[in-house]
């Protein structure tokens, strides 16, 4: 940057890289009429002796500045009346307001929504609860006469690759297909089509046990009193509806 110290000799002997100002015109080629006195005085005088650019003849292009809305000092400024917050109404009191989101009372948007993503939201549709396997994947697995089909024997062949939420899923089998071969399956369900093939195919099906519900140690208690004593009772039962011996004299 260029500076002076005001000397005049500086000012006729170097010339400074920074171009001089343009004069300003609008659209149709008018210019416009200068404002400021000041800065009119100053614009001509550096385009007539190529100055420099010094604190003080550096000023604003004209149309570059606007004068701010001067809001309640009378009709005649745009913005005398109301200031634009209209006639009534709690927006045109004066104080805090309205607070952000408040929707008239009415439930507000950020309540409406689901409060987290995913299944922490509610949003149960389409998540599965198994891993899903149809018997043409098996059947293209290259699976040998008895061996077994589950979960763990699926990865080793790669048929399978559960990532995320699914490595907690249990296996399913579908009816997608058909079997050649005798195995043995294990898995915590299967469907209709799939034990319907399965069983005319000769293989043995094994239902895995799901995982039991955590309950308090107290609530677990009585539930296997419950359990005792509907087996009892059933006990009781079966040994009624049994006929008696006959005795022979």
């Amino acid at each position: 940057m260029c500076y002076n110290q005001g000397n005049v000799r500086n000012l006729k002997s170097s010339i400074c890289q920074f171009p001089t100002i343009p004069n300003y015109k609008n659209k149709n080629g008018v210019q416009p009429r200068k404002l400021l006195v000041v800065a009119a005085q100053i614009q001509s005088a550096v385009v007539s002796s190529n100055v420099r650019f010094r604190l003080d003849n550096l000023g604003p292009q004209p149309g570059s500045r606007k004068n701010a809305k001067r809001k309640g000092r009378g009709h005649a400024a745009g913005q005398g009346g109301s200031c634009g917050f209209g006639m009534r109404g709690q927006k045109s009191r004066s104080g805090p307001g309205v607070r952000k989101g408040f929707e008239g009372g009415q439930m507000p948007l950020y309540r409406r929504l689901p409060k987290l993503r995913g299944i922490a939201g509610g949003m149960h549709a389409g998540l599965s609860k198994y891993v899903p396997v149809n018997l043409k994947d098996i059947e293209a697995a290259g699976f040998q006469e008895g061996e077994e089909v589950s979960l763990e024997s699926l990865k080793e062949k790669g048929l399978i690759n559960p990532s995320g939420r699914e490595r907690r899923l249990p296996l399913k089998i579908l009816g997608d297909g058909e079997v050649s071969v005798k195995l043995n399956f294990k898995a915590r369900a299967f469907s209709a089509q799939a034990k319907e093939k399965l069983e005319a195919a000769g293989c043995s099906l094994t239902v895995l046990p799901g995982r039991k519900k955590w309950v308090k140690p107290s609530v677990a208690k009585n539930l296997a009193r419950a359990d005792e004593y509907f087996a009892k009772k059933r006990a009781a039962a079966a040994a009624n509806e049994s006929p008696e011996p006959s005795s022979t004299a």
